[in-house]
């Protein structure tokens, strides 16, 4: 395999780091540079002292001279005299110690000032056409670089960790594109477009994602058509089943028109079985393998039940069927059909499992967002490990609760798609008297 992804990578990740070091320097020289000169309006005031200086130098007035210095000195705080350039005081403060240690008397106001310097230095006017200059330590509030520091925090920590931020997300994005892309093609898989394929999100890129996008494309062609062929399978086997299953009923139907005998009932009794069997487990398989959104209607859960609870009634007279609904339940965005199976196949099983003359009780109440609906019957209940396993197809816990009509398992597998299809859930608990409660929440919208 190639390794173009880390060249890529690594040419993103060294040219942003270059790039980072050197806008940083470029930036602080740059900064400290521009901050190092003194303010252009305090140049031109020490410039005017200068000036001022040798006004009264030209004129002899010494004393004015004296006056003037030491006024400033102490106005500005600071250190300021008059001197030759044989280093002889002429006005003002004595001569500090390092003019006798150097030849230069001070810097020009033009000049930089090192914003590392701990003391201010002194700043030279010199007088035309005299051997003579105006000193003067920088006062501190003309010294340039006040904000120094906070600068160099912002361009040693601020504005690397912006340049470094947005390093990590061309790289973040330079990877995450692809994985995006390949989650899009996997979104659209399991919703069921067989004929998503990665390499459609991302036909430019040609490296270690383009392979990882042909393997997914590869085995995406083969589960579809593995799925494909279960769904002709199936299909296939339901036309196969019906065919013969519907002259077993024809020939049975003939037959019982001349005799009747408990073998040709029996024959019927399996004949039908088979046939809800088969049209159970096509309607599972297509739950399980398509899992639709039933959301389309407006149910009223009230009606649904009054006619449910009416056929088993009669179907099941030798048990009572205690039942506690409201007035008025309706929901949205739910299906009739898939409810009313569900529901009915919940009930089903209670009444099943109710020994003769017992009592199956079904409750519809009312909560804030939903509707709840509990069915509790006075069978033998199931054991708490198995309370999970029950919704699974073709489960059954003992054979005695593996009697006739649905008990392979089918009947509350079948309930919990079809109620998850309607945006529902059902749970399974035990009573504590001996029996099993079925609690169903319909959401309202």
């Amino acid at each position: 395999m190639s390794k173009q992804l880390f060249w890529r990578v690594f040419l993103i990740f060294a040219t942003g780091v270059v790039a980072f070091f050197y806008i940083v320097n470029q930036l602080s020289s740059k900064t400290e540079e521009g901050m190092s000169f003194i303010n252009k309006e305090h140049r031109q005031t020490m410039t005017r002292w200068g000036r001022e200086a040798e006004s009264f130098y030209e004129k002899g007035d010494m004393a004015g001279l004296n006056t003037f210095v030491q006024t400033l000195a102490t106005q500005e705080k600071t250190w300021v005299n008059v001197t030759n350039y044989s280093f002889e005081r002429v006005a003002g403060e004595a001569l500090l110690p390092s003019y006798f240690n150097g030849f230069t008397l001070g810097r020009s106001v033009d000049w930089k000032i090192h914003l590392y310097f701990d003391y201010n230095p002194v700043m030279e006017i010199p007088f035309k056409g005299q051997q003579v200059s105006f000193l003067i330590r920088l006062p501190e509030r003309m010294r340039p670089g006040s904000y120094w520091r906070y600068t160099q925090f912002v361009m040693h920590i601020v504005i690397p960790t912006i340049l470094l931020a947005l390093i990590s997300y061309l790289l973040y994005s330079y990877i995450m594109r692809p994985l995006l892309q390949l989650q899009a093609a996997t979104r659209h898989f399991s919703a069921g477009k067989l004929d998503a394929r990665a390499s459609d999100f991302m036909r430019s890129r040609q490296d270690e994602f383009s392979e990882m996008a042909k393997t997914f494309d590869q085995m995406a062609e083969r589960i579809g058509e593995q799925i494909t062929s279960q769904r002709h399978l199936i299909s296939d086997l339901s036309h196969e089943l019906r065919t013969p299953l519907t002259r077993l009923d024809i020939a049975v139907a003939s037959i019982e028109q001349d005799e009747t005998s408990i073998n040709i009932q029996r024959i019927r009794r399996d004949s039908q079985h088979i046939r809800r069997l088969v049209d159970d487990t096509l309607t599972l398989a297509w739950l399980d393998n398509e899992k639709p959104q039933l959301n389309d209607e407006t149910v009223d859960l009230v009606d649904l039940l009054d006619v449910l609870i009416a056929d088993a009634r009669f179907e099941f007279p030798d048990r009572m069927l205690n039942a506690q609904i409201p007035q008025h339940a309706e929901i949205k965005h739910s299906c009739h059909r898939a409810a009313g199976q569900a529901i009915e196949n919940i009930l089903r099983n209670a009444l099943r499992y109710t020994p003769l003359s017992g009592q199956v009780t079904l409750h519809l109440s009312e909560l804030r967002n939903s509707y709840q609906l509990t069915i509790t019957d006075q069978g033998c209940g199931v054991p708490n490990e198995f309370l999970k396993a029950i919704f699974n197809p073709f489960f059954r816990v003992e054979e005695s609760r593996a009697r006739d009509g649905n008990s392979f398992g089918l009947g509350l597998a079948l309930a919990q798609r079809q109620l998850t299809a309607i945006g529902a859930t059902v749970t399974a608990s035990n009573i504590k008297n001996g029996g099993l409660m079925m609690t169903v929440t319909f959401p309202k919208q």
